[in-house]
């Protein structure tokens, strides 16, 4: 089947230029049409009123335009909102993929910001082959990797349905990041490039789940992007059995390369750590991640578990989180702890995806989630 042609806005300004050199254009053109797509908005090509007609016919025919639908918007007690949207299709007569995006109201003192303001959490996979055992994003297992427009679509599109700025970027939504390195440094290159979205680099944050060779790619980027390691268990026990990553990139092998990306970059690591009852989030689990912590000048933000549907791990009471949290600010570890952020609107990856994927056979009406 005919696949469909690239996304203008997987091109960054010097590709751009090329494809207008081709058609004879002038190099200014590049900038009109960059305008167009990140200040601007524009929605289509027909729109760039200030190109040639002609031009603008010829790119519609030569490159996709790509918008992200949006098929629900749910919103919390605590303002979060949780965006499900639909791809378009990688093939002619296919059904483009779900994926979900986050905005997150302000938060003291995450990812090193005196507030985040409002934060976005981007997907950058549809699924995720990394099987993380708490995590809905991987039950449906990994359909493939978002194009670089795609991912950017998320911020254009949270930031037109929500009619507010956004100010910081967590990639720490559905897939793994880095297991995506290619089209999310091109992505990011449009996010923070003047000539794009414009956003500052340390307002970027990457997450990973352990990924030591690609971590070490990413400390030899020119930009300086802060980096969140999805720790979640601070001895090779327990990550080995909430997280299979582990078992290709240990933890002795996975704090090496932290430490290479601290050197290089010379800012601080965020260790996230999902708190999980009965599973790490004893005073001892959390002995254990202060070890760790000190070894490579980390801080950490401790998240509560959102609960999923079809998963067995809950999330410990307060009284358990507490007692954690005094561990480490006891030991003077830099920690915050995020409580109720989208807890009532089910905002861990994944799960508005799967209940949509459930209800979707249905006919007329919508059946119950499986």
């Amino acid at each position: 089947m005919p696949q469909p042609p690239p996304a203008i806005q997987s091109l960054d300004l010097a590709e751009i230029e090329a494809v207008l050199a081709e058609r004879g254009q002038p190099k200014y053109r590049a900038t009109q049409v960059a305008r167009w797509l990140y200040d601007k908005r524009a929605t289509g090509f027909a729109g760039m009123t200030d190109l040639p007609a002609a031009l603008r016919s010829n790119l519609a025919e030569a490159f996709a335009f790509v918008r992200l639908e949006n098929l629900r918007v749910l919103g919390s007690s605590d303002t979060t909102r949780k965006y499900l949207f639909r791809l378009p299709p990688v093939r002619e007569g296919a059904e483009g993929a779900l994926i979900e995006s986050v905005l997150i109201p302000a938060s003291p003192a995450l990812y090193g910001e005196a507030s985040d303001r409002r934060t976005i959490c981007m997907s950058t996979q549809v699924g995720c082959a990394y099987g993380c055992k708490f995590c809905a994003s991987g039950l449906d297992g990994f359909s493939r990797n978002l194009t670089a427009a795609e991912i950017v679509g998320q911020f254009i599109e949270v930031e037109r349905l929500s009619g507010e700025k956004i100010n910081n970027i967590v990639f720490m939504g559905m897939g793994e990041p880095l297991a995506n390195f290619a089209n999310l440094m091109r992505a990011v290159d449009i996010l923070n490039s003047p000539w794009g979205i414009g956003l500052g680099a340390r307002h970027i944050t990457i997450s990973t789940s352990g990924l030591a060779p690609q971590i070490r790619e990413l400390a030899d980027q020119p930009r300086q992007i802060r980096l969140a390691i999805s720790l979640h268990g601070a001895t090779d026990a327990v990550r080995d059995q909430i997280m299979p990553v582990n078992r290709k990139y240990p933890l002795a092998e996975l704090l090496d390369a932290c430490a290479y990306f601290a050197g290089r970059k010379k800012q601080r690591l965020t260790f996230e750590y999902i708190l999980i009852e009965g599973v790490n989030d004893s005073p001892a689990n959390a002995a254990d991640l202060v070890r760790l912590a000190r070894r490579v000048g980390a801080k950490v933000n401790c998240i509560p578990y959102n609960n999923v549907e079809g998963l067995d791990w809950k999330r410990p009471d307060e009284a358990r989180q507490d007692a954690f949290m005094a561990v480490l600010e006891t030991a003077r570890i830099p920690a915050t702890i995020r409580r109720e952020k989208g807890h009532d609107i089910a905002a861990a990856c994944g799960q508005l995806r799967r209940q949509t994927m459930a209800q979707a056979p249905a006919a007329p009406a919508a059946a119950p989630a499986a």
